[in-house]
C-alpha cells in the first residue's frame, strides 16, 4: 500500500475511535463519523482534492472540539500541518455558542487555503443534512438560520474552491439566503 493510503487509513482509525460513542443529532442518531468522512470524501470527490494533509484535517476536523483529543496529541501522531489546520477550525468551546458563530464569520477570511477548504466541505455537509433531515428538536426557522449564518462564513472563504463554492450557492439559491 502506498503511504497516503497508509497514512489515510491510519488517520480513519484514529477519529473512529475518538468519535466512536457520538452520534449526529438526527432522529436515526447516525454514527458522528459519518460527518468527517463525508467532509474527507466531498474534499477528495468533488472539490478535487488531493493533499493529504487537507484530508486527514478533514477526517480529524471535530476531534479536538468535541472528544478529548489535544492539539498536542494530533501534533505528535499526523504532524504540524495537520493539526494547524485542525486547530483553524476549531470552535472554542469554553465561549457561549453565539459568540463562536460569530467567531467563525469574523474568522473565516483570515484562515488558511487549507482549512477553508475543510471549513467549504463541512458547511457543505452540514446543510446537505439539514435539508435531508433536521435535528431532532430544530424548528423550520432554526435551520433557514443556520443557512443564513453558514452563508456570512462562506462569505469569508470565496475564491478557495470554485466547485465546492458553486454546490453552496445553490443550497443557499434553495433556500433564498442572499449571497
Amino acid at each position: 500500500m502506498n503511504s497516503d493510503a497508509v497514512l489515510l487509513l491510519e488517520t480513519v482509525h484514529f477519529a473512529a475511535e475518538k468519535h466512536r460513542n457520538q452520534r449526529r443529532k438526527d432522529a436515526e442518531q447516525t454514527p458522528y463519523i459519518n460527518h468527517p468522512v463525508g467532509v474527507a470524501r466531498i474534499l477528495s470527490h468533488e472539490g478535487g482534492i488531493t493533499d493529504i494533509e487537507v484530508l486527514q484535517a478533514a477526517l480529524l476536523h471535530d476531534t479536538v472540539e468535541d472528544t478529548d483529543t489535544t492539539p498536542a496529541e494530533l501534533e505528535a501522531k499526523f504532524g504540524p500541518i495537520v493539526a494547524r489546520i485542525v486547530q483553524e477550525v476549531t470552535d472554542d468551546k469554553s465561549l457561549p455558542k453565539q459568540e463562536r458563530k460569530r467567531q467563525q464569520v469574523e474568522h473565516a477570511p483570515h484562515c488558511s487555503r487549507q482549512a477553508k477548504l475543510v471549513k467549504l466541505a463541512d458547511k457543505l455537509y452540514n446543510l446537505r443534512d439539514l435539508n435531508r433531515c433536521t435535528p431532532v428538536g430544530w424548528t423550520a426557522e432554526r435551520v433557514q438560520e443556520y443557512f443564513v449564518w453558514a452563508c456570512e462564513v462562506v462569505k469569508g472563504l470565496r475564491g478557495t474552491s470554485s466547485a465546492l463554492e458553486e454546490k453552496l450557492d445553490e443550497l443557499f439559491r434553495q433556500r433564498g439566503v442572499q449571497l
